[in-house]
């Protein structure tokens, strides 16, 4: 329940949360400029917002149901190839929904972004599932390690042949922005220069879902031996660890969502395990759970309002039921109102689903 619960906090800021902070904020004197309606938009390059850690937050939590997926699967007597088949396709559907949501259906191919946040989480999470069925943790723990070494020496040693003389950590100069230029299909999304889903930065992507997997096998330990309250000061130590490391990483390579470096793993792996552990304590260890439906409502069908968003008008709903109010307020006012209803409006399409028992599992 705390996993459903995170998620569909997570993506609440997604299906518009994060307009309906703004928005209140532009009624007060500093108005966007203020520092939580910065919270709410994508740091153009170097650091990183609340909004940057909604991607790998998401990305973490699926890494974090694997495990007890897979005990299940097992459990019900899958066999491995089964499970490697329910991996790919998995991934593969992820894919391809991520073309969808970039406009495959407009048939522009010459136009058509492949990379995509979907892909990526497709990508990342099937690599870190059969690493993880296929290796111990402690061999996992040194796969992951390596994984970011050796992304931060690749970065930090191989300028982009193609940019001479520019920073190895800019926009333009990184070796990330030069492999998809090179070899990546379809346009990017960056100044047709680079793309933060692009194919080097699924590296350490795949240690963000992996970070997730090893905290879904810390939980699943038996509470006998480890129990709630214990675990819950374990993870949140861990993130202080975490945010420790990236700190200090940070130094020499900077958090940096675009490229998803080294540093930002760890960032935003603290920032995710320390949510987890917050959400788990209050949900799963002190049974407090009456709360929850709003947020589970959402996180049950997360790639289904996803998806909704880009293929159905819903700012169209919004505006055929509010705009009467809207038109009688201050405008200030009226894009609160406007922002609250876009949120609501959302949220009964999902509460719907959630009364009529449909979920888009995939």
């Amino acid at each position: 329940m705390s996993l459903d619960t995170l998620r569909g906090f997570d993506m609440l800021f997604i299906m518009g949360f994060a307009s309906i902070v703004v928005s209140v904020c532009k009624l007060f004197p500093e108005g966007a400029d203020c520092w939580l309606a910065q919270q709410m938009l994508h740091v153009k390059w170097n650091g990183f917002a609340q909004h940057d850690t909604i991607f790998p937050l998401f990305l973490f939590i699926a890494g974090i149901s694997w495990p007890f997926s897979y005990s299940k699967q097992l459990d019900g007597g899958s066999t491995k190839k089964q499970i490697y088949l329910k991996i790919l396709k998995r991934a593969a559907t992820l894919v391809f929904l991520g073309v969808v949501y970039n406009g495959f259906f407009k048939l522009d191919f010459e136009n058509l972004r492949i990379c995509s946040v979907l892909g990526r989480i497709g990508l990342a999470w099937g690599i870190g599932a059969i690493l993880y069925i296929n290796f111990k943790p402690k061999t996992l723990a040194f796969i992951s390690g390596g994984i970011l070494l050796v992304y931060w020496a690749l970065l930090a040693l191989i300028p982009a042949p193609d940019m001479p003389g520019a920073d190895r950590f800019s926009l333009e100069g990184n070796l990330v922005g030069y492999i998809d230029r090179l070899i990546t299909p379809g346009k990017l999304l960056t100044k047709d220069i680079f793309d933060p889903e692009g194919l080097l930065s699924t590296l350490p992507a795949v240690v963000t879902a992996m970070l997730g997997m090893f905290t879904g096998e810390f939980v699943r330990i038996d509470d006998k031996k480890v129990n709630g309250n214990r675990k819950t000061v374990y993870m949140l130590a861990a993130a202080a660890v975490m945010a420790a490391i990236a700190a200090l990483w940070n130094i020499c390579f900077p958090i940096n969502k675009m490229m998803w470096t080294s540093s930002f793993v760890m960032a935003v792996g603290a920032y995710s395990l320390g949510m987890f552990a917050l959400f788990y304590y209050i949900i799963d260890v002190k049974g407090w759970q009456k709360w929850t439906l709003f947020f589970r409502v959402i996180g049950l069908n997360s790639i289904t309002i996803y998806m909704a968003q880009k293929i159905f008008s819903f700012s169209s709903v919004n505006k055929f039921f509010f705009s009467g109010i809207v038109s009688h307020v201050p405008e200030a006012w009226g894009a609160v109102v406007y922002a609250v209803g876009y949120v609501a409006i959302c949220w009964l399409f999902l509460s719907f689903l959630y009364k009529k028992n449909t979920f888009l599992k995939i």
